[in-house]
């Protein structure tokens, strides 16, 4: 047990990900109502049933004529067209248009036989029109093959691929599976995380603050992000400094949840409980000390076929464990096509004059100045330090060393919270 806690052997973050993405557990799947979809992530691609549009649509409102019976019309010199139907949306045209003739039509509504291009009725004149007779237009724009008629299959052939399995679906991907009738969708279950915070000086978050204790609010974050990833929090009662209970009740929550998540106890203090469960639990440990700052003595383990994320009791630090290792394995858990954070290169804005032995992940504020992303720190980086975490929208990477980084030099930056 001791060798456990004062011996860890201490892994990269790239391996770190690559064991817990390798023990990857893919969620069920289930199927919803269309307008439950929002925001899951599709179990299997989506191809189009048929082409879009399946029919010729106007794109504009007009007059359906033949390009070729407009040469030479211009402001100046109309051409004169007898127009024989009118074709509003919804309805299917009855007549073919040949030599001379037009149809007037609206927007979206199928183009008639015969006809290849629509004008806009911006460039038309009615010369003469009476009750129950379609009359004649006058058309003052030369027109081209093809203008304003969006053809067959220009969105989409039949047959081709639209949305690919692991996408959320967003306020696009419903307007695509409705356009195809998907009624139902396939989408894979959330994950259910079992969130617990350890430490006999956490309180309620209604309760009155106490001499030496403070009110949990990793469990809260920690339930945001989870939601944020996909995923269905459960908020687990704090636990005190006590490893039988702390195990019983993980083993409880088990019943209901596909993975935990422990903030606290992982260090190598006398009540560092996750420490002290590793040393005699009956699962596996993939690793516990990781080449990181903050969060080095975060760690994750499989017991019965299940993944244990044990991240700091620091906010900061349990923050950066869960975007660098937790959102990637839940979003490979729904088969998302890039699990791991997005990277970019940016522009330092500020002197940051920490060093570390580890590889550094500062919690950072970005915004794109000219084209060009440029990042400070969010507030002061300190593992202990949680107001500034609201700003935070990407972490910022510097290599191991002691000088740290000056501003305006070039780093490189995860995206975070997708």
């Amino acid at each position: 047990m001791n060798d456990l806690k004062f011996g860890r052997q201490t892994i990269s973050l790239e391996e770190a990900q690559r064991r817990v993405l390798q023990h990857v557990r893919l969620q069920e799947t289930e199927e919803v109502p269309l307008f439950e979809a929002y925001g899951r992530r599709l179990a299997e691609n989506v191809c189009a049933g048929s082409p879009l549009p399946h029919f010729r649509r106007s794109g504009v409102d007009g007059y359906a004529l033949r390009a070729s019976d407009t040469a030479g019309a211009s402001l100046a010199a109309a051409v004169c067209l007898e127009v024989v139907e009118t074709v509003p949306c919804g309805s299917v045209p009855v007549k073919t248009i040949g030599p001379g003739q037009a149809a007037k039509i609206m927007t979206g509504a199928a183009v008639p036989e015969g006809a290849d291009a629509v004008v806009m009725l911006e460039m038309t004149d009615a010369v003469h029109q009476e009750i129950g007779l379609g009359g004649t237009v006058a058309v003052r724009k030369a027109m081209n093959p093809g203008d304003n008629v969006t053809p067959v299959g220009e969105e989409a052939a039949a047959g081709e691929q639209l949305l690919q399995k692991g996408c959320i679906v967003g306020p696009g991907e419903t307007a695509v599976l409705a356009a195809f009738g998907h009624s139902l969708v396939k989408v894979y279950k959330r994950p259910r995380v079992a969130i617990f915070s350890t430490g006999s000086e956490l309180l309620p978050v209604d309760a009155p603050l106490e001499p030496g204790k403070i009110r949990g609010s990793n469990g809260y974050m920690l339930a945001c992000q989870v939601q944020q990833a996909g995923g269905v929090p459960l908020l687990m009662p704090f636990l005190p400094d006590e490893t039988d209970r702390l195990e019983r009740e993980l083993l409880a929550a088990a019943e209901q949840a596909d993975l935990w998540i422990t903030t606290g106890g992982v260090s190598v203090g006398d009540k560092d409980v996750l420490a002290e469960l590793f040393g005699r639990w009956d699962g596996e440990l993939l690793f516990n000390k990781i080449a990181m700052r903050p969060g080095s003595p975060t760690s994750v383990g499989l017991w019965r076929d299940k993944p244990l994320f044990a991240l700091s009791g620091n906010p900061g630090a349990c923050y950066v464990g869960f975007e660098l290792l937790v959102r990637p394995y839940l979003r490979a858990s729904q088969e998302a096509p890039d699990p791991l954070p997005s990277a970019a290169t940016a522009i330092l804005d500020a002197d940051y004059d920490k060093g570390s032995a580890y590889p550094r992940y500062i919690r950072g504020a970005s915004r794109v100045e000219h084209g060009t992303i440029r990042v400070r720190p969010a507030g002061r980086d300190k593992s202990s330090i949680m107001v500034s975490m609201k700003e935070t929208d990407c972490l910022i990477c510097l290599p191991a060393g002691g000088r740290g980084a000056r501003r305006g030099e070039l780093v490189r930056v995860l995206k975070i919270g997708d």
